[in-house]
């Protein structure tokens, strides 16, 4: 299996970018992480970096893809917060989202898992066949029926977490153990909630059929989120992932 990876994050309206992202691959291995920060007074940038370097980390030790390694990758990063909270303010208060994806480019599969509201799609002939669930106040009442699905975006309390990396007595990340099969042309896109806010699901399945690169998806995405975005908007990051068999050739634009 051929990647095509491209990455994007951005301040948006804030004077700070509290979002960051990371990829790093081996000959039949590619692993993403993508994080948002929280915390103020410089916390949030702290955490996001955190996160990432602290997944990167445990896969360069152990490039493993496994739903076992991307918890234990997450719990690895859940840690490294949890002790430099400690060092007390201004980093006390600090937590961080985190999505990471493990990709077995050998045997055409992938495991993934995450924490908070930053999301995971993935994409099979420009359409959405799986995707995170927050773990989010409002993603709660739409369970329950009391927002429908399509107010998510514009509820009030959308930003309001219900778990998090870095809280030392509670850690419950969503993995997905069972190896997902790829298919040639299966797409996957990771984005924090700056990101998703501003496009819904149909326009990103639109924006990728009219794609030509996984760069110009994310152009594309960027575009709406300006386009749909306030001032003083929050930062928004993503990475596009395109999965293809080189011997296929598949076009997943037009």
């Amino acid at each position: 299996m051929q990647l095509e990876i491209a990455t994007l994050s951005k301040t948006g309206g804030r004077a700070t970018n509290e979002d960051a992202c990371g990829v790093w691959s081996t000959d039949d291995a590619c692993f993403c992480v993508l994080s948002d920060g929280a915390g103020g007074h410089g916390g949030g940038d702290v955490a996001s970096k955190l996160v990432v370097s602290a997944v990167l980390d445990w896969f360069h030790e152990r490039p493993e893809c496994s739903g076992q390694a991307v918890e234990a990758a997450l719990s690895s990063a859940n840690r490294r917060i949890v002790e430099s909270q400690r060092s007390g303010s201004p980093l006390a208060d600090m937590r961080a989202t985190a999505v990471v994806l493990a990709l077995d480019t050998s045997a055409w599969a992938a495991v993934w898992g995450h924490l908070g509201d930053t999301r995971l799609y993935c994409f099979r002939r420009h359409h959405i066949i799986m995707q995170t669930r927050d773990h989010s106040v409002v993603q709660s009442m739409v369970d329950t029926g009391y927002v429908k699905p399509e107010d998510l975006r514009s509820t009030p309390q959308r930003g309001r977490l219900l778990a998090a990396l870095g809280d030392a007595e509670r850690f419950e990340p969503d993995i997905h153990h069972n190896r997902f099969l790829l298919c040639d042309g299966d797409a996957f896109l990771l984005c924090t909630d700056g990101c998703w806010e501003y496009v819904i699901e149909a326009e990103m399945q639109q924006t990728l059929t009219e794609s030509r690169s996984s760069a110009d998806w994310l152009r594309l995405l960027e575009r709406q989120v300006i386009s749909q975005g306030r001032k003083g908007q929050d930062n928004y990051s993503a990475i596009s992932i395109w999965c293809r068999d080189p011997a296929q050739q598949t076009q997943l634009g037009p």
